[in-house]
């Protein structure tokens, strides 16, 4: 089956909450101009997965309502057809959004006097976990070698021996630089971690999100049962399907001990379970939209091929990240010389762009700008043409 992946969707005044933003700041924005900050879809759900909606509302009442083993199946049909592992039906516990989870983790699996490692630049709820819960923050950051993001292992290994180092964030791929890491550094990053008795929470919201050439591995699949005993692995069908407002979380947690306790954090708030439309939009996207997944990838890979083409032609002055994973491509503006603030006004104000800027993501993301490419490939057009008309005024690019 062909999808559509060129209809414009209007996300005027439902309460999306990057266009709320942009309208906010501007309420005069020209019709047309969509932003491509947060990280959802630009793009319309995938068929399947609105009919298994339809006919849930059709069915009858929307109570009370659990995991089904249908969806036990599907989620864990779906790692073993797209990741090559099969996780154990009872190391399951859903959660509404893998942010809570890790927001759960940080305080539930530590203690105060603990300290957790973060990879920056990173998602920025990573630090927002340690910080709510009170924990002590150490950074480890990545490196950029020839163009391409790489861990600091002896870095790592140095921040791993502290005795409050309690716990590591993965990205697993990376957001925002969208690297997807090989068996060999996820190797090092465990023996690390275990050597020093780590905990290991692995962020793999964006594992189905994987360009062509690369392969993600999820980080269980590489490691022995001992060294699960300390793991909880964060997946879920938001970022492939689009349905972050559906709310629904996979997450993986091996061991039976560590899972009650990451589990009591939920139950303090009375918080053990989906909803009824996550459980259904789960189900029919693992179970029906493989193609739609495979479609909307070569959408992602033909936008940022377009956005490289784009630098090269017309600011050669720029540099973009690798992308193996992800549908966010990091570009870096720091020849531009801007000041933060001043960047994020010349894309606003004069270009007309809202992107994430990339001191959001730490201090190592000052001068860069995350684009997501998950729109229509005339969206992105037109938000580069836009740039192209802007950045001469201030003396940028190629012909200046």
């Amino acid at each position: 089956m062909q999808y559509d992946f060129t209809a414009r969707v209007n996300r005027r005044g439902v309460g999306a909450f990057k266009w709320d933003e942009m309208l906010s700041e501007n309420p005069s924005v020209p019709e047309g101009v969509v932003p491509l900050s947060v990280a959802d879809m630009e793009l319309e759900n995938p068929p399947e997965v609105r009919r298994a909606l339809h006919d849930l509302i059709d069915a009858g009442p929307l109570g009370y309502t659990g995991a089904t083993d249908r969806f036990t199946s599907a989620c864990i049909d779906w790692q073993v057809r797209r990741h090559g592992w099969r996780p154990e039906a009872d190391w399951i516990v859903t959660t509404p959004g893998v942010v809570p989870a890790v927001f759960c983790a940080v305080s539930q699996l530590t203690e105060p006097g603990d300290a957790v490692i973060i990879q920056p630049p990173v998602y920025y709820p990573f630090k927002r976990a340690v910080e709510s819960a009170g924990r002590g923050l150490i950074e480890n950051p990545l490196k950029e070698v020839g163009g391409r993001y790489e861990m600091d292992f002896d870095d790592l290994a140095e921040k791993a021996a502290r005795p409050e180092a309690k716990m590591l964030i993965l990205c697993s791929p990376h957001n925002p630089v969208g690297r997807v890491w090989e068996i060999s550094e996820l190797r090092r990053l465990i023996e690390i971690c275990v050597a020093n008795g780590v905990t290991i929470v692995s962020d793999e919201i964006h594992n189905d999100l994987i360009m062509p050439g690369n392969a993600h591995t999820t980080i269980a699949s590489v490691m022995s049962p001992e060294e699960m005993k300390s793991l909880v692995v964060c997946t879920a069908p938001s970022k492939t399907f689009n349905l972050a407002g559906i709310q629904a979380s996979v997450i993986y947690v091996p061991d039976a001990e560590f899972r009650a306790r990451f589990k009591a954090g939920f139950e303090k708030l009375s918080l053990g379970g989906l909803n009824a439309f996550a459980y259904t939009a789960t189900t029919a996207a693992y179970e029906q939209c493989e193609g739609w997944l495979s479609q909307l990838i070569d959408l992602v890979w033909t936008n940022f091929s377009r956005l490289v083409d784009w630098v090269a032609q017309s600011h050669p002055e720029l540099d973009v990240a690798e992308l193996q994973g992800t549908y966010l491509a990091w570009v870096d503006f720091r020849s531009w010389d801007l000041r933060d603030e001043e960047l994020k006004a010349f894309m606003r104000e004069e270009a007309l762009l809202w992107l994430d800027e990339g001191d959001l993501f730490g201090e190592e993301g000052s001068g860069f700008e995350r684009f997501n490419l998950a729109c229509p490939t005339d969206v992105l057009e037109a938000a580069l043409a836009r740039l192209d008309e802007a950045a001469p005024r201030r003396g940028f690019g190629k012909n200046c």
